[in-house]
């Protein structure tokens, strides 16, 4: 099975729900925590009463580009649903966001660093580490 067929798996969890779902977005989690070390920010949170049970992914953060003008993906989970966005900023400003599906955002996430890898190798090297 190849890098990328492993990632497509990953991606393929995101349109289901449920627990197949959750376990998707931690492993994705996971996945862009290590590819994308300076780009990725990934909140988790306790469960369970007073938060003290397994700790979850709440959030996944990715800024793509540069400082000035770049994209940023979040995905929200609030018990078992799964919440995409896009945001494009200029200046550190959001200029645009957009909600998108999960399976549309590991798409637009994917198609971003394709493009970002062919422009960088730094980008490339992330990416192939994404695909792993």
């Amino acid at each position: 099975m190849s890098s990328e067929d492993t990632f497509d798996l990953v991606a393929a969890g995101l349109r289901s729900d449920g627990a197949d779902l959750l376990s998707a977005v931690e492993v994705l989690a996971a996945k862009l925590e290590q590819a994308l070390p300076g780009r990725t920010r990934v909140e988790r949170r306790g469960g369970g009463l007073l938060g003290r049970g397994e700790k979850r992914v709440r959030q996944v953060l990715v800024e793509l580009g540069a400082a000035s003008a770049g994209v940023r993906y979040q995905l929200a989970v609030e018990h078992d649903r799964v919440e995409g966005f896009r945001e494009r900023q200029v200046g550190g400003i959001a200029i645009k966001r957009e909600p998108l599906g999960a399976g549309e955002w590991i798409a637009a996430l994917t198609e971003e660093l394709r493009a970002e890898a062919e422009r960088s190798s730094e980008a490339r090297a992330a990416l192939d580490r994404l695909l792993l």
